[in-house]
């Protein structure tokens, strides 16, 4: 445990090396600047919440992340190593508050090396729980790409969570430059794709709509989880090519992420939107 500006902040790390799993002290350099994750963002990664000292929806953050690593010809440890990992890393969590899991895979040295994979344990940022309890203020921006186009263009690494999210974050400083929270892309024809972090869910005309995932846009775990617990609940669930207007004329608008939640859209480009007392039944579905 240490200080952080006056807070406890607990942290913690696992490292897998020589196909065994090392906690190490959260201040100790676990990668060298040769490492191609660091050099050319050449990995990928999970953020898993942490929930009572549990990690309860793992089991769909293991299978992204082989999904992922397939996509980048990644070699991994494979998935008994990320479990030993986050046990690890798990086993000295004291913390009742919730926290954040991260899971690290890079190309290590490259060609002939091991992979890099790391396990790191934090508390979810006060600035993740504000924005859960109050709501986001949203502006849209272009992707400046054609929704089919990763779909032929494997490259590209459409679905993939990988570590290059430089653009993403880009995408969110000028958001906040704007004075908003966060960001919804768009394709080149003006349909709605994702969010920088985060898969984009709305209500109109009874059901829950999201966009669909062969536009290139990362398969949200949180998205899957609500959208059958909906189903099961006897409410109806779409995957639709919507457009900005959609979202300006449904019921709610929500972004959803795994350590974020459901997190309803209260302005969008400026105007302001309620949820119709919806985001509460999305809540309670989600930590049904």
């Amino acid at each position: 445990m240490r200080q952080a500006g006056g807070v406890n902040e607990q942290r913690s790390v696992a490292v897998w090396r020589n196909g065994t799993t090392e906690v190490v002290p959260a201040e100790q350099p676990v990668v060298t600047a040769f490492d191609l994750g660091l050099a050319r963002g050449d990995g990928i990664f999970e953020s898993v919440a942490v929930l009572g000292g549990r990690t309860p929806h793992l089991d769909a953050h293991l299978a992204r992340l082989a999904r992922s690593a397939a996509a980048l010809a990644l070699p991994s440890p494979g998935e008994p190593a990320w479990r030993a990992l986050v046990d690890a890393v798990l086993a000295g969590w004291t913390s009742a508050a919730e926290g954040v899991c991260r899971l690290v895979l890079t190309r290590g040295h490259g060609a002939g090396t091991e992979p890099t994979a790391l396990a790191l344990l934090s508390p979810v940022p006060a600035e993740t729980l504000r924005q859960r309890a109050e709501g986001l203020s949203v502006v849209t921006l272009g992707l400046g790409i054609p929704a089919d186009f990763r779909a032929g263009a494997p490259w590209l690494l459409g679905g993939a969570k990988t570590l290059s999210y430089a653009v993403n974050m880009a995408a969110q400083r000028h958001a906040h430059d704007l004075g908003a929270d966060d960001v919804v892309f768009t394709s080149l024809e003006g349909l709605l794709l994702e969010g920088p972090t985060s898969t984009v869910v709305w209500a109109a005309r009874g059901t829950l709509h999201t966009p669909p995932v062969e536009t290139g846009i990362l398969a949200g775990t949180t998205q899957a989880r609500l959208f059958a617990a909906a189903e099961a609940a006897g409410w109806p669930t779409s995957t639709t090519s919507g457009t900005v207007a959609d979202l300006h004329a449904a019921d709610a608008v929500w972004l959803l992420s795994g350590v974020r939640g459901a997190t309803p859209v209260h302005t969008l480009d400026g105007v302001p939107r309620g949820d119709a007392g919806l985001s509460r039944r999305v809540r309670d579905l989600l930590a049904g």
